[in-house]
């Protein structure tokens, strides 16, 4: 995901949250938790501790390059309730490893309207997490192989669109990519009508990585449904 906005505020700006995901009643600020114009969950995170068992560089190259869903450079969000004026940040994370992928609320800051008010147990079963995590999934993870195209270009289920030529570069980082596993999908699938006989292989080139790195790439996006299971016998 990228690390900046599009423009000052959008909190939609890497298609993790956007208003048709909240219920109703509920809205998406123009500006990011604490007021701010840029995504700062960074911080967030430093502030809260969730960064506490990530102390250097190396604790997080380990967390980013091992095959599990990794707890670090989760996204706040911050969302109101119309009615009552409650200010609430949520953390979520996308799991990667997940089958099929998902995103989860990790983290939640709940307050009042008014600073000191207390917060009572109703008030926190009225906050309606799992219907937000279970709209962004439906949105980012229930459809398949993404086919449509519109203006030349291939849709993806974040919105982002991307034209067949753009197939042909690097993808990006799993963790930061929204509809990472549906462009190796699709990846594969162009270097395979393009008559490759070794798309794996290709893909480790085009996106300096590793070939067993690819090939686990596709193994994920073939458990997610992005692909057919590959021919018995033979690795990609």
């Amino acid at each position: 995901m990228s690390d900046s906005p599009r423009r000052p505020g959008d909190q939609s700006y890497d298609g993790l949250l956007v208003q048709a995901d909240l219920p109703e009643g509920w809205y998406l600020p123009a500006r990011f938790p604490g007021g701010r114009d840029d995504d700062r969950s960074a911080l967030i995170d430093e502030v809260v501790g969730y960064n506490d068992q990530v102390v250097t560089d190396k604790d997080r190259r380990a967390q980013r390059e091992s095959e599990q869903n990794e707890t670090i450079d989760g996204r706040w969000r911050y969302i109101e309730h119309e009615a009552t004026a409650t200010r609430v940040f949520i953390r979520l994370q996308r799991q990667l490893y997940a089958v099929p992928e998902e995103v989860r609320i990790t983290g939640v800051l709940y307050m009042p309207w008014r600073p000191g008010d207390p917060v009572s147990s109703q008030d926190l079963r009225h906050l309606p997490t799992a219907r937000i995590e279970a709209a962004i999934n439906e949105r980012m993870f229930a459809m398949k192989r993404v086919e449509t195209i519109t203006g030349g270009k291939i849709v993806l289920p974040s919105g982002r669109k991307v034209s067949e030529r753009e197939l042909l570069k690097p993808i990006g980082d799993p963790r930061r990519t929204p509809d990472f596993y549906e462009l190796v999908a699709l990846q594969y699938g162009r270097l395979s009508a393009k008559g490759d006989v070794n798309p794996a292989v290709t893909m480790a080139e085009i996106n300096g990585v590793a070939h067993p790195t690819a090939q686990g790439w596709l193994v994920r996006a073939r458990a997610r449904g992005l692909l057919p299971p590959g021919p018995r016998g033979r690795r990609s």
